[in-house]
């Protein structure tokens, strides 16, 4: 079979045909302009080389594609001068720690657990940035809330952090792997993040929680109110990550996904950070919201 010439073909015309090839195979293959010869050049720009015409795709622009359709892009092979043999793989929708039940999710041998958001640009890049605009080194104590085993605690040890952060989390397993790796810079505590106001009157320089804001279990408005109010120093700040993607089959693909949903919808998540930020601000917090795959709210006291 001849392969599909996508070199010249209007992205409106390339997506019904690759949808219908994927109905029926799990990978499919077809030649593309390469994009190292479009550098500099926008999606759909016309390049015309010894009198054949072609338009102009970045990789981002295919990568993009791919994980839109489902897909991952394998290694692409040099078909010619011009162009590139490029396959797109269906990724494994079980293959994914959102199916599994919050005990398995948990579980040491989890794919929850196989993951390492510290090695994904899209979650360290933001986060790393957003704990530089803190000033995460100077800050003295560091409440951190549903940690797990400690991985977004790397970038504030290896920033010059010589504090003292208290984890909080109803992971006891997790805590300890996380006790292991920090020593004495980290003390944990087994509790449920719904009743910290039973744990000792303690305020902290800094308040930090990636990922857990969005469970189900936690009450987000009282939760907030009483960080602010009963656990931030004066010239305190937070720092809260939400994702806006999903893992998959080695993947992370960005949009948040509730469950029984078929497309990405972010509703809920954008009326939780605008009730937040508007609480902040109403505290004489300056209030910042960056990333993409993770969204990361900085609010600091005035």
């Amino acid at each position: 079979m001849s392969l599909p010439d996508l070199s010249d073909t209007p992205l409106s015309r390339i997506i019904p045909e690759l949808e219908r090839r994927l109905h029926s195979a799990d990978t499919v293959a077809f030649l593309i302009l390469d994009p190292d010869l479009c550098r500099g050049a926008y999606a759909g720009e016309r390049l015309s080389l010894d009198e054949k015409r072609y338009l102009c795709r970045s990789w981002r622009s295919w990568n993009d594609l791919a994980l839109e359709l489902g897909c991952r892009l394998l290694t692409p092979e040099r078909y010619d001068e011009r162009r590139l043999l490029l396959r797109m793989e269906k990724l494994r929708h079980d293959r994914t720690f959102h199916r599994e039940e919050r005990e398995e999710k948990y579980d040491p041998r989890s794919t929850f657990a196989r993951i390492r958001k510290n090695e994904e640009p899209a979650f360290y890049l933001p986060y790393f940035r957003a704990l530089k605009r803190l000033r995460v080194e100077n800050r003295e104590r560091i409440l951190a809330l549903g940690p797990n085993r400690g991985d977004e605690l790397e970038p504030i040890v290896s920033s010059g952090f010589r504090g003292e952060i208290l984890g909080i989390d109803l992971n006891e397993a997790a805590l300890r792997e996380a006790k292991r790796r920090f020593g004495s810079l980290l003390r944990t505590c087994v509790h449920d993040l719904n009743r910290l106001e039973e744990l000792p009157p303690e305020r902290f320089n800094l308040i930090l929680s990636i990922g857990t804001l969005q469970s189900p279990d936690i009450e987000l408005k009282p939760f907030l109110m009483h960080l602010v109010q009963e656990r931030l120093t004066p010239g305190g700040a937070i720092l809260l990550g939400w994702p806006n993607a999903r893992w998959i089959d080695g993947e992370l693909l960005y949009g948040a996904r509730p469950k029984h949903y078929p497309f990405n919808e972010l509703s809920l998540v954008i009326k939780d950070l605008f009730w937040i930020k508007k609480y902040c601000q109403q505290h004489k917090m300056e209030v910042t919201i960056t990333g993409k795959e993770y969204l990361f709210l900085t609010a600091i006291k005035k």
